[in-house]
């Protein structure tokens, strides 16, 4: 049942695209892999209020940034922030091993790092 949504999110995905107006942009790319995820989010009053994510790679890390952006949206910074590894298995909802795991912990650190350097550039 949860590979069926993880399968639905990687053919469906949800926020794909870019953002036209953004204020922040990051990126990771798994080298051992070659995934990569780039997030994109607009912030307004310390809440993110628009996101998108673009990448390529496998069906985890495709997948996770599609449920990642989904639950991120109108979530407080401090909320997404705090997201951990555990907050992420637990949304995908499917055990991964250490070579999946890298896979889908790209979106959260390009979404975690897009938040730090939108903060610390004092927006």
């Amino acid at each position: 049942m949860y590979q069926e949504e993880l399968m639905d999110h990687y053919q469906h995905p949800r926020h794909r695209g870019i953002l036209t107006k953004s204020d922040f942009d990051s990126g990771q790319f798994n080298p051992s892999c070659g995934d990569a995820v780039s997030m994109q989010g607009k912030i307004e009053d310390d809440i993110l209020i628009a996101i998108a994510f673009e990448g390529k790679g496998c069906v985890i890390s495709q997948a996770t940034a599609s449920m990642l952006a989904e639950f991120a949206l109108e979530k407080h910074l401090d909320d997404i922030l705090l997201f951990d590894t555990d907050n992420l298995l637990a949304l995908i909802k499917i055990p991964l091993g250490p070579t999946r795991l890298k896979c889908a912990l790209l979106a959260l650190h390009a979404l975690k790092e897009g938040i730090k350097q939108y903060q610390q550039r004092g927006a």
